[in-house]
Formats: C-alpha cells, structure tokens, sequence
C-alpha cells in the first residue's frame, strides 16, 4: 500500500511539475510574441499580469460555485498582505527589467535561490546538507553562464532589483506556509488570492505600465492577432498559476527556484528553434551544467528525504521500544504487589 501510494505521488508531482514547465514556457512564448516590438508590440506587462489573474479568479469561482473545490477560511488580512507582497513581486520585476540591462536581471533572478534558502533558514529553521547546497551553486552558475551577458546596474535599478528578489522569495515561501497554516490546497488558497489582486493590477497596472514605456493601454490598436494571443495567454497563465501554487506545496520555494530554471534551458532551446536566436557553445555548456546540477539537486532532496525518514523510523523504533519495556515493568511489579498481599 506504502508502495502504491509512493507511486502516485510521483506520478502526481511530475504532474504538476510538467504542467508547470508546459505552460510557463507557452506562457513566454506567446507573451514574446505579443508584447515583442518585432511582434504585436502590446507594451502592457503589468495590466497583462491583471487580465491573468482576472482570468484565473473567474475559474475560482466557477469551481467554487459548481463544487469542485472546496472554500477554507483565510483571514482577509493574511490575504491581504500575501497579494500586496504578490504585486510588488511583479511590478519589482517590470522596473528591474526596465531599469537593468538584461545580464544584471538574469543575475537578480539567480539570487532568489540563495535568498529563498537564507529566509527559509531565518523563518522557519531550515538547515540544508552539503550536498544541496552543492547542487544549488552548480545550477545557479550554469545557468549563469548561458543567460549573462552584460552587466549594468544603476541605483534605481539596483533597489528595484532588491525589492523584486525579496517580494519574489517571500511570496513563493508564503504559498507554502499558508497552505500548511491553514489546511488549504493549492487551488483553494489561488482562488482566495487571485481577485484581490486581479482588482489591485487591473486597476493600478495602466499607470504602472504609462510609467514604464510612455504609452497608454487605451492608445493601443487592438487587433484580431493582438485579442487572440492575450486570451491565448491568460488561459495558459491559469495553468502557470495553478501549477505553481501545486508545485510550492508539494516540494518547497527552494526546490521550486531550482528545477524552475529548467524552464529557462527550454526557452533558451525554444528561441533557437522558433525566433532564430544564438546558441552558442557557451550557452549550450551552461545548459548542461545547469541540468546536471538540477539532476543532482534532486537526488541529493530525495537522499535527504530517506536520511529524515529513516531517523523518524528509528526514532518511532526505539519509543516502542521503551513503552514495551515500561509496560513489562509495571506488570512485574503488580505481579510482586500481589504476591506480597497474597502472603
């Protein structure tokens, strides 16, 4: 029964996995296609962002009305405050972007795995072995290798920068947290989230955007391929956020930052393929240690896993073991009690 039940939940994490890959990079790549100067140009990331979680609310509630999820309580302001943390992620990101060159955001996304474990550590104790920590730095260079180019960093981008990392890492921490907090799913905790911040971004995300690239979401010619690529995308962005929230709660923010720049390798493979980028010898080494380094991550979390596992066994082992031995005590001793009264 172990056995089985072991088994499904691979099957189910790998699931949740693959979605998560599938549609992050549909996700990217369409996006690319939309928003790229050379494509449609829709300019509009922060707004765009609103219309994906407007989307995803609306699945939410449809799920919640037809009874196929079930609605916890979470207190508002937990809600709140998670979906505040969860917009300034997002909008640190479009400034940093804006801001940065392109190397220095690739370095600020690389730091969230170093920052994600060292908040771990601070909030809820978290300690990792030799062997993780090894295979974080490998993923976290060759990824490095095939995706910075030139760095350039000024003040503003750089607090940008900082406050995108730290949003980022505290919201994919607090996924888990709340889920275990309050006994909630993934979906059930998104479909919480989800309206306050399709409202706060669909509302704010125009002026966001304005202040970004100098243009107004109502000036926009919007065309047949312009509407088709956006529905398009925030039906892929509720298979993204969805995937995400199963994914936190199934492994943990590290592991998610991990095996998410898998995503990155795909893109990078997907844009030679599609859009007639470089692939050089440079990024090609660099993908091969990144998915060494992912390969490796993941065998030393499950070594990890059968390590903890295995002292709790031992542990439950040798409680048994005690509360036998109590017990045979205790029977001897009413055995000598009653041999004395008998006497």
């Amino acid at each position: 029964m172990e056995v089985e039940n072991s088994k499904k939940s691979s099957v189910s994490d790998a699931g949740a996995w693959g979605m998560n890959v599938v549609s992050s990079v549909g996700l990217i790549m369409a996006n690319k296609q939309l928003m790229s100067p050379n494509g449609l140009g829709f300019g509009f990331a922060t707004t765009l962002t609103g219309f994906h979680f407007t989307v995803t609310a609306l699945v939410g509630l449809v799920s919640n009305a037809a009874g196929y999820s079930a609605s916890k309580h979470v207190p508002f302001w937990e809600l709140l405050w998670f979906s505040i943390v969860a917009n300034m992620s997002i909008t640190g990101m479009n400034f940093s972007l804006m801001l940065n060159s392109v190397g220095f955001y690739q370095i600020s996304k690389l730091s969230m795995i170093p920052v994600v474990c060292v908040m771990e550590w601070i909030l809820h104790s978290k300690h990792y072995s030799k062997e993780v920590k090894m295979a974080v730095v490998v993923v976290v260079v060759g990824v490095g290798v095939c995706t910075v180019t030139d760095v350039k960093v000024n003040a503003k981008g750089f607090i940008c920068a900082c406050v995108a990392v730290l949003s980022t890492s505290l919201q994919q921490i607090s996924i888990g947290s709340l889920q275990k907090k309050y006994s909630i799913g993934s979906f059930e905790l998104l479909s919480k989230t989800a309206p306050i911040q399709a409202i706060s971004l669909v509302l704010s995300g125009p002026f966001i955007d304005y202040s970004l690239n100098g243009k107004f979401l109502f000036n926009y010619n919007l065309s047949y391929g312009a509407l088709f690529l956006i529905v398009i995308s925030c039906s892929l962005a509720v298979f993204c956020n969805v995937s995400q929230y199963l994914c936190i709660g199934r492994f943990s923010a590290v592991s998610f930052q991990v095996l998410g720049h898998m995503k990155t390798v795909c893109v990078l493979i997907l844009g030679w393929l599609l859009f007639d980028s470089e692939l050089t010898l440079k990024n090609i080494l660099g993908m091969s240690m990144a998915v060494v380094g992912m390969v490796v991550y993941s065998w030393a979390v499950e070594a990890e896993k059968k390590a903890n596992s295995q002292v709790r066994n031992n542990v439950s082992e040798e409680n048994a073991q005690l509360l036998k031995q109590n017990s045979d005590l205790q029977s001897e001793v009413k055995d000598v009690e009653l041999g004395k009264s008998r006497g």
